[in-house]
């Protein structure tokens, strides 16, 4: 026991360090004392919206800073707590040690993890909409699966999760879902699951028993406020109401309430959303103008990243199949990661929402080539 305390405090300190320089803490105690300027301003309140943003900003800079001299602080009490202990050779105070090395060593992976999202919209809420691939009923299936683990990490994190849309499948799965996570760096933690997701399995559905590969498209965008500008042209806007479906109940709706918006952004290029999670045909339509709005700032970003890398000489396949992640059922189980080359054994652990470190693994990747 006494061994592995005092293992664990230069390693969660070390880690802490670091995150402190990928924090960069100095740069953003810097713009916090400009941002304390200007609201100390006695016109600060005039604009009212940029006012807002300009106290968002702040607390966005000022948390990491507070939490990681709060980590900072309990590692050093607790050093000096296993001294004491040490010292008077007390195995009460030493199990209490034993107990905070493990909860600080958490916390400090979680916070190591936290200070690799510092893009524009990583602290955003997140959009996710999930889409079979080719195969049918298999692939239907693939993707409330792949739904059901997102939920599940939702959960793990204490965020809020709401379901804007689904189309549930023929005879198993879905066809289609459409779900807003709620909670700080939803989409810096989430944007990790964008691409193709690949299932190898012993097929449920086939009386043979013959294994099957199926294929589900995750795209994520960050949910933007009404701040960022998003051009929405609206002759390119076509607007559709249908009467909501699902298995029944509260949700399921007896009018047309519920929305679909078609919006064509080029000759190529079609993004379509739907909504039908309220009874309010005017509170849908809102619902999917926002995810609308996501999903072209999530496009026009993607665009600006692959032109960059095109001028870098990059050469990039977006093809449908090129999968980002498979997950092998049989004949052996396995998750692996294709960008990263992480993979776990424990197939369970992952569909539990345990996703954290294929997700810390891709953001490292990013860092690194960034």
């Amino acid at each position: 026991m006494l061994m592995n305390c005092a293992n664990s405090w230069p390693m969660c300190k070390a880690r802490l360090t670091r995150s402190e320089v990928i924090f960069d803490l100095d740069k953003r105690q810097a713009e916090i004392a400009v941002l304390d300027a200007q609201m100390s301003r006695e016109d600060f309140w005039a604009d009212i919206e940029g006012a807002q943003e300009v106290v968002k900003r702040r607390g966005l800079l000022q948390s990491p800073a507070q939490r990681w001299q709060g980590l900072m602080d309990r590692v050093e009490d607790a050093v000096g707590l296993l001294e004491l202990a040490v010292e008077e050779d007390d195995l009460d105070v030493l199990q209490e040690v034993e107990g905070e090395t493990r909860v600080l060593t958490e916390e400090g992976e979680r916070f190591e993890l936290e200070a690799l999202l510092c893009g524009e919209t990583d602290a955003s809420n997140a959009i996710i909409h999930l889409q079979p691939g080719a195969g049918g009923t298999e692939s239907q299936d693939w993707t409330e699966m792949l739904m059901r683990m997102y939920m599940r990490w939702v959960e793990l994190h204490g965020h809020g999760i709401e379901v804007l849309e689904v189309q549930p499948g023929e005879e198993a799965g879905i066809k289609s879902v459409t779900l807003k996570i709620m909670g700080l760096y939803a989409y810096g933690y989430l944007k990790a699951e964008n691409g193709v997701h690949r299932l190898v399995r012993i097929s449920p559905f086939d009386a043979a028993k013959r294994r099957h590969t199926s294929f589900a498209s995750v795209l994520v965008s960050p949910e933007v406020d009404a701040s960022v500008e998003v051009d929405i042209d609206e002759s390119r806007l076509r607007v559709d109401t249908y009467r909501s479906s699902g298995a029944g109940g509260q949700h399921v709706n007896v009018t047309d309430s519920a929305i679909r918006l078609t919006y064509q952004v080029d000759d190529d290029t079609r993004i379509v959303v739907q909504c039908q999670n309220e009874r309010s045909q005017h509170k849908n339509r809102a619902s999917a103008m926002g995810v609308l709005r996501s999903r072209l700032y999530a496009l026009a970003q993607r665009r600006q990243r692959d032109k960059m890398a095109e001028l870098q000489g990059e050469k990039k396949d977006i093809a449908w199949g090129n999968q980002i992640r498979s997950y092998v059922l049989a004949p052996y189980q396995l998750v692996k990661d294709h960008r990263t080359g992480f993979e776990m054994g424990n197939v369970a652990a992952v569909f539990a929402g345990q996703l954290d470190p294929f997700m810390q693994a891709y953001l490292l990747s990013q860092r690194e080539a960034g």
